[in-house]
């Protein structure tokens, strides 16, 4: 009866939801709190739950827009992911906390090898049918580092208690589902000492049920791979879930485009980037990071038996980047991250020739991930420079021809910019390219991201392509659906809005002067960089270097907090870029830069504008700020 009006007050939430909760990416930071991710949002909708509160009234209800940001980024976490995942710990009797969904099939099971890894303890992994076939077991072992025995069976009372790794280890119970709902509703696997079940779920991803309270300090690990790694089950596939979930019923199977969609993508992205290499499309942006982290280190260790590998990094550059980096030396004997230091009193160039000339003295391998523009600071080096010290030739210590650099440039501000066709800069060096599709690739419309190589990395986009695959982090259907339909305007969408960022930057360098500015020159913008992102380093006083810190910081908040109150429909809180339309501002330090190291974080404002917004409405309100101040 209980799980009656459960799935019933499922089922109206469904009906009426916002449109939000299917269709953005990124969320408003004002009403979100970091610490209480996924528990602040669900702790009110279970209120609402408790309290009977009407939610089947023909409109979009109140109670549920006023529900606060359940997480920063839509790839780790969302309102229909943390309703599918209450559901199912309903059905359980387990807590939300326990369920976690993912896109990936793969991901759940490597999130546990990891943190079993890092903390000596055994792993089985028990299954049912088969397991996915790109789950290649092998180099899940060499590549990943990853220890685990495995164990095929026909049904779940198969298993005996004295077949579990209780008290000396973790097991996993892996099976193919075709509905969503119960994992478990008997003691059976209890009392055989399951720690984890994964249900794979067709194209929909997998849901993961953690067992037992033993097993509770794995969950911010798990969620933490969710974040870095892969993504949460999207929005489109977790609605499918709940409507098999409240109904009971088989999985829908979905009619799809996506051969013809994929086609349209690829071929899109190789126009954008005037590249002729095969594109990978991932679930994320990080997604395809990821896939191009693992797929050099396979590439190292085939081809450059056991030398050390070195990750080149700026440490403040986007946190995800940074913190993945250093999650994946963090499983690794062999691989290590090297700062590169690119901004302020550091040039790109400069750096990356002194770090290379280090790496090539200790015969390592060298790969270097680097932003441009950079992030916030908007800066570009010199790219002749930067081309003349990557195809540089350099001696190991012992007098042999150094290994040269690979190049992965994260091209997310300005993802039109050719660097890698034919001719073009780091044509003749080994480059890879890679952007972030929440940004200008989908409009904000999903988080799918993409990257490229040059002729120079045909074998290296194979390995990258095959790792994409065994983590099974390629688009969804639905994503390649939403990138085929909003690539063919991004170049336009990039223009309008340089061309609304330029006229504001110009209006705030008036009205503000004593303000730094971080934003491309017009020379840069002629070269065709034309980001629509700025940072501002806003003016301050105070008789101590505290002190001043202290009063920026609060009028950052000041500025943005005016702006998002004055023009509501417009300006946001939110960690976004190449949306559509409005203004979105916020603070790298505590977004975009949250795992950054506190002394290389930038306590400024940053602020992207779309190609639609209005921008005499804008000026206006920044104008009442200076007036203010």
């Amino acid at each position: 009866m209980q799980d009656n009006k459960m799935l019933n007050y499922i089922k109206d939430v469904l009906q009426n939801m916002p449109t939000d909760w299917l269709g953005l990416t990124t969320h408003r930071l004002d009403i979100y709190d970091e610490s209480l991710a996924k528990t602040q949002f669900l702790d009110q909708f279970e209120k609402l739950y408790n309290e009977n509160t009407p939610i089947a009234n023909g409109t979009e209800t109140a109670a549920l827009k006023k529900l606060p940001t359940a997480y920063d980024y839509i790839r780790l976490g969302h309102p229909l992911s943390c309703v599918l995942e209450w559901g199912i710990a309903h059905l359980n009797n387990t807590t939300p906390n326990n369920v976690i969904s993912f896109s990936s099939k793969t991901a759940p099971i490597l999130a546990i090898l990891r943190k079993n890894l890092l903390e000596n303890i055994n792993t089985q992994i028990i299954y049912t049918g088969e397991l996915p076939a790109y789950f290649d077991a092998e180099i899940v072992r060499s590549i990943y580092g990853y220890k685990f025995e495995l164990r095929q069976v026909d049904k779940v009372e198969d298993i005996s208690a004295h077949d579990s790794y209780r008290g000396n280890g973790s097991t996993i119970f892996i099976s193919e589902k075709d509905e969503i709902g119960a994992i478990y509703l008997n003691p059976i696997p209890i009392a055989i000492g399951i720690d984890f079940f994964i249900s794979l779920h067709g194209n929909l991803g997998s849901i993961l049920v953690v067992n037992g309270e033993e097993n509770e300090s794995y969950i911010s690990e798990i969620q933490h791979v969710r974040r870095r790694e892969t993504i949460a089950m999207t929005p489109a596939n977790c609605l499918t879930a709940l409507k098999s979930l409240t109904e009971q019923a088989p999985l829908e199977n979905k009619k799809s485009n996506v051969e013809a969609d994929k086609k349209s993508v690829l071929a899109s992205i190789k126009e954008i980037t005037g590249t002729t290499t095969k594109p990978l499309v991932a679930s994320s942006g990080l997604s395809i990071q990821y896939a191009i982290m693992m797929g050099l280190i396979a590439d190292a260790k085939e081809n450059h038996k056991g030398k050390a590998i070195k990750f080149i990094v700026p440490p403040n550059c986007y946190g995800g980047t940074n913190d993945q980096a250093r999650r994946v030396a963090a499983c690794l004997n062999n691989v290590e991250i090297v700062d590169l230091l690119v901004d302020g009193n550091n040039e790109m160039v400069q750096s990356i020739d002194t770090v290379l000339t280090e790496i090539a003295h200790e015969d390592a391998v060298p790969y270097i991930i680097a932003e441009i523009p950079t992030n916030p600071r908007v800066e570009v080096p010199d790219l002749n420079q930067l081309k003349a010290v990557l195809s540089k030739e350099r001696k190991t210590s012992k007098g042999e021809i150094a290994i040269d650099p690979v190049f992965i440039l994260d091209q997310t501000f300005c993802p039109n910019f050719h660097f890698l066709g034919e001719g073009e800069i780091l044509s003749t060096v080994r480059a890879i390219s890679y952007a972030s599709g929440s940004k200008f690739p989908s409009g904000g419309q999903c988080t799918a991201g993409y990257c490229v190589g040059n002729t120079k990395t045909e074998a290296l986009m194979e390995k990258i392509e095959m790792h994409l695959a065994l983590c099974d982090n390629e688009a969804t259907d639905l994503q390649y659906e939403i990138l085929a339909r909003q690539l063919p305007s991004m170049n336009q969408r990039i223009y309008d809005a340089y061309t609304n960022t330029r006229e504001f930057v110009n209006f705030i360098h008036d009205a503000l002067p004593e303000a730094k500015i971080n934003f491309v020159t017009d020379e840069l913008a002629a070269q065709g960089f034309t980001p629509s992102v700025f940072s501002l380093d806003l003016p301050t006083k105070g008789n101590t270097d505290a002190e001043r810190e202290m009063y920026k910081r609060a009028l950052n908040l000041k500025l943005i907090n005016l702006m998002i109150t004055e023009i509501p429909n417009e300006s946001k809180f939110c960690v976004s870029y190449g949306q559509l339309k409005g203004c979105y501002w916020t603070i790298p330090a505590t977004s975009t830069q949250g795992t950054t190291k506190e002394g290389d974080k930038d306590y400024i404002v940053r602020a992207s504008l779309s190609p639609n917004l209005d921008l005499e409405l804008h000026k206006k309100v920044f104008l009442k700020f200076v007036e203010q101040i």
